[in-house]
């Protein structure tokens, strides 16, 4: 039986440069590091950065972060030095929503985003 996920690993380059950038602008809450790792709060689930096992670094998978307020959360963090590759923009529409999504990368060759869900009115 499987529960919610309680940890993601992503793979970094140098975890101190990823570290000031998943803290200070991403703004995540940094639990702790250990040797090669560094362990951040993503809303409850732990977020691990890690340099890689073997000199094959592992393949990185996207990771969703959801906003209420996507086009305030991307000016902060453009602000904050974040380079997305591409300004917000509805993906999906439907009779009941719009998703919303804004793509940048952690500086370390990871994709992630930023999505919204916006009822329509």
């Amino acid at each position: 039986m499987t529960g919610r996920i309680r940890q993601i690993a992503l793979t970094v380059e140098d975890v101190e440069r990823a570290t000031a950038f998943y803290r200070d602008r991403l703004g995540m809450p940094h639990l702790f590091s250990a040797g090669r790792m560094a362990f951040f709060d993503c809303d409850g689930v732990r977020l691990m950065l890690a340099l890689p096992e073997d000199e094959v670094p592992a393949a990185s998978s996207i990771l969703y972060f959801a906003t209420e307020g996507i086009a305030d959360a991307h000016r902060s963090l453009v602000e904050r030095g974040v380079a997305f590759r591409d300004e917000p923009h509805v993906v999906h529409r439907d009779d009941k929503h719009e998703l919303w999504m804004t793509f940048f990368e952690d500086g370390e060759g990871n994709l992630h985003a930023l999505i919204e869900e916006v009822p329509v009115a």
